[in-house]
C-alpha cells in the first residue's frame, strides 16, 4: 500500500510539469492555431537560464528561498521574452498556414534555439542547488517522499485555477476565448487579434519556462531537455483535446499515472505504455478526450493544387533523367565520400517520396513516418542476422514488417485527420522507437544491430546502381499514381472530402490504401538504409528521422514531382558540408528552414517556377514596350 501511495504521488508530481507545458501549448494553439513544436525549447531555456543564474552567475541566490524563487520567475520571464520574439518574427507569419508547414517551421526554430543556447550556456550539464527549505522528505509508512515534489503536486491545481479565472473573469481572457472560437469575427468587431496572439504566446512560453525552471531541484539542466519533454507534451495535449485547458489537465494526470505505475509494473515498456495510451484514446475519440469533433474544427487547408511535375520549358523528362543519372555517376567517380553522400541522398529521396505520395495526393499528414522506415530497417537487419537472409530477402522482410504494422494501424488512420493524424502517427513512431530502445534482447537497445554484411565491398557498385534505379522508379511510380484514376480520386478527397464522400467515393478505403502503400515504400527505404550502413540503431525510428522526410518533401515542394529529389540532395549536401566546417550548422539549417517555410512554403521548385514565370512576363512586357 505504501509503495502504491509513493507511486501515486510521484505520478501527480510529474503531471504538474506536463500540465505546465501542455497548458502553454494549448493556449498558443487555441489563439494562433499553430502547433508549436519549439515549445520544448522554451522549457529548456527557462531551466538553463535559472540554473546558470543560481549556480554560476549569482550562487548566493541559491541559498535564499525568496531569491531562488525570484530566479525561477526570471527564467520564466526569459522564456516569455524569447516567445515574444518568436511570435513577431515567425509565428504570426505562419498563421493560417497548413499545420504541417507550421510544425516544420517551428522545428526549424527548435534547431536555431538549441544552437543559440549551446553558444550561450555551453554543452555541460548544470546541477542547480536544492530549493532552500524544501530539501527534506516526509515519511509515508516505511518510505520517504520529497517535500519539494509535494509542493509541485499542489502547484498544478493552483495553475489550473489561475488560468481558469484568467480566461473566465478577465477582459483579456474573454477576448482570448473569443479569438479561439472565431478570430476573424473578433477582428470585425474592432478588436485587433495581433496583441491577443502575442499575449497568448508570451503566456504559453512563460508557463513552459516556469515548468523548466521548476524541474531544477529534481534534475540537472542540459541541452536534451527540449526533445525529452516536447513529445510527451504533445501526447498530453492531443489526448486531452487540442484547445482544451481542462482536457490538458485531465490528460496530464492520466499520462502522469501511466508513467509512474508503468515504471514499477512494466519498467522495460514504460515509454511504449505512454504512447499506447494516447493511441487508444485517439482510436476511440479521434478528437481527444475533451476536444471538438473533427468536423467542427477550423482546419487550415492548402489551396487546391493539381499534382504536377516540374516544368522546365522545352526540357523533356528524359533529359532530366539523363542529368540525374550523370550526376549519380559523377558522385560514384568522386570517391568514397561522395559515394556515401550520394547513397544517403538516394535513400532519403525514396523515403521522402513515400511520404510525398500520401501528402500530395491524399492530403494525409504524418509526423511519424519514421515508424515504417525503422520497421523496414530492423526487419531487414534481423532477417539477415538471425536467419542469414540475402539482400533481396532482407528487403522483402523489411517491407513485410512495414506492411503488417501499417495494415493494422491503418484502421485508426482512416478515422483521423489533420493534427490528430500527425500526432497519432507520431505515437506509433515513438512506440517503435521505444520498443527498439528497450527490447534489448532482440534489437540490442542503444548498442544496435551492427556488423551487417548485406552488401560486401565487391557488391557496392551494383548496390549503388540499384539505389539509382529504385529512386527513379519511385519517382515514376508517383507520377503514374498521380495520373491514375486512384490518384484523381485521392486528390478529390484531399480538396473536398465531404463532396468526395457524397459522390460515392470510398473515402476510408482510399486513405487506407495510400497509407499502406506509402508505408511499404518507407519500409523499403529503411531496408536499403540497413544494407548501406551495415548497422541499425533505434534512432532510425526517432522524431528526427520523421522530420528529415518532412524536410525533404517540403523543401523541394510537396506538389512537385521532382520535389523529393531536390529536397534530398539539398538536405544531404547541406548537412554534410555544414557539419564539417560549421560548429552551429544545425542552427543555420533551422534558420534556413524557417525562411523557406515563410517565403516559399510550396517549396524551392515552386519558387523557381514562379521566378521563371515572372521573368517571362518581364521579357514579354519589355518586348511589347
Amino acid at each position: 500500500m505504501t509503495f502504491s501511495v509513493i507511486q501515486l504521488l510521484g505520478g501527480l508530481s510529474y503531471a504538474t510539469t506536463l500540465f505546465l507545458m501542455a497548458a502553454g501549448l494549448t493556449l498558443i494553439f487555441g489563439v494562433t492555431r499553430i502547433v508549436n513544436f519549439a515549445h520544448g525549447s522554451f522549457f529548456m531555456l527557462g531551466a538553463l537560464f535559472t540554473a546558470h543564474w543560481v549556480t554560476n552567475w549569482f550562487p548566493a541566490w541559491g541559498e535564499s528561498a525568496p531569491l531562488y524563487l525570484l530566479a525561477i520567475v526570471l527564467g520564466a520571464a526569459c522564456a516569455a521574452a524569447a516567445g515574444a520574439l518568436a511570435e513577431f518574427f515567425l509565428l504570426r507569419r505562419m498563421a493560417g498556414a497548413p499545420e504541417l508547414y507550421q510544425l516544420v517551421a517551428t522545428f526549424g526554430l527548435t534547431l536555431a534555439m538549441h544552437d543559440a543556447m549551446q553558444w550561450a550556456f555551453g554543452v555541460d550539464e548544470v546541477f542547480a542547488p536544492r530549493f532552500p527549505g524544501l530539501k527534506g522528505a516526509v515519511q509515508i509508512g516505511e518510505d520517504f517522499f520529497p517535500v519539494y515534489q509535494l509542493v509541485m503536486i499542489v502547484l498544478g491545481p493552483l495553475v489550473w485555477l489561475g488560468l481558469h479565472l484568467l480566461l473566465k473573469h478577465s477582459l483579456f481572457g474573454r477576448r482570448l476565448r473569443a479569438a479561439t472560437h472565431d478570430r476573424h469575427m473578433l477582428a470585425a468587431l474592432g478588436v485587433n487579434p495581433k496583441p491577443l496572439m502575442l499575449g497568448a504566446v508570451v503566456l504559453g512560453c512563460a508557463l513552459a519556462g516556469l515548468g523548466g525552471a521548476l524541474q531544477l531541484p529534481r534534475e540537472p539542466a542540459h541541452l536534451q531537455m527540449d526533445m525529452n519533454v516536447i513529445v510527451e507534451t504533445f501526447v498530453v495535449v492531443v489526448t486531452g483535446g487540442l484547445g482544451s485547458i481542462g482536457g490538458a489537465f485531465v490528460a496530464a494526470l492520466l499520462i502522469g499515472m501511466v508513467h509512474a505505475f508503468g515504471i514499477s509494473v512494466f519498467p522495460q515498456a514504460t515509454l511504449v505504455l505512454v504512447f499506447l495510451t494516447m493511441a487508444v484514446v485517439l482510436v476511440f475519440r479521434p478528437q481527444g478526450l475533451f476536444g471538438l469533433s473533427l468536423s467542427s474544427l477550423e482546419v487550415s487547408r492548402e489551396a487546391a493544387q493539381k499534382f504536377r511535375g516540374l516544368r522546365l520549358g522545352p526540357v523533356p523528362t528524359a533529359a532530366i533523367v539523363l542529368v540525374f543519372v550523370l550526376l549519380a555517376g559523377l558522385a560514384w567517380l568522386g570517391g568514397p565520400y561522395w559515394q556515401t553522400l550520394a547513397a544517403d541522398a538516394l535513400i532519403l529521396m525514396i523515403f521522402g517520396i513515400s511520404l510525398q505520395s500520401m501528402m500530395a495526393l491524399g492530403g494525409l499528414i504524418s509526423f511519424g513516418h519514421a515508424a515504417f522506415f525503422g520497421l523496414g530497417a530492423y526487419g531487414a537487419a534481423l532477417s539477415h542476422s538471425l536467419w542469414g537472409a540475402s539482400l533481396p530477402v532482407a528487403l522483402a522482410a523489411g517491407c513485410a514488417a512495414a506492411l503488417l504494422v501499417a495494415a493494422m494501424f491503418g484502421a485508426a488512420v482512416v478515422r483521423s485527420a489533420g493534427v490528430y493524424l500527425a500526432m497519432l502517427s507520431l505515437a506509433l513512431a515513438q512506440v517503435v522507437w521505444a520498443s527498439a530502445t528497450q527490447w534489448v534482447s532482440l534489437t540490442g537497445g542503444d548498442n544496435g544491430l551492427i556488423g551487417l554484411t548485406l552488401v560486401g565491398d565487391e557488391g557496392r557498385p551494383l548496390f549503388y546502381a540499384l539505389l539509382v534505379a529504385l529512386a527513379l522508379l519511385s519517382v515514376f511510380a508517383l507520377r503514374l499514381l498521380g495520373r491514375s484514376v486512384m490518384g484523381a480520386a485521392l486528390q478529390a478527397l484531399r480538396d473536398a472530402p465531404l463532396r468526395a464522400a457524397a459522390s460515392g467515393l470510398s473515402v476510408g478505403w482510399l486513405k487506407y490504401r495510400v497509407f499502406v502503400e506509402s508505408a511499404v515504400l518507407a519500409g523499403l527505404a529503411g531496408g536499403l538504409f540497413a544494407a548501406h550502413k551495415g548497422a541499425v540503431f533505434p534512432s532510425v525510428a526517432a522524431v528526427a528521422t520523421s522530420v528529415d522526410a518532412l524536410l525533404v518533401v517540403l523543401l523541394g515542394g510537396v506538389h512537385q514531382l521532382w520535389g523529393a529529389v531536390a529536397g534530398s540532395a539539398l538536405l544531404s549536401y547541406a548537412g554534410a558540408e555544414l557539419g564539417r566546417d560549421v560548429t552551429y550548422w544545425r542552427g543555420l539549417l533551422g534558420v534556413f528552414i524557417m525562411v523557406i517555410m515563410v517565403a516559399a512554403p510550396s517549396g524551392l521548385l515552386s519558387l523557381l517556377n514562379r521566378l521563371r514565370g515572372s521573368g517571362r512576363r518581364a521579357v514579354s512586357s519589355g518586348g511589347a514596350g
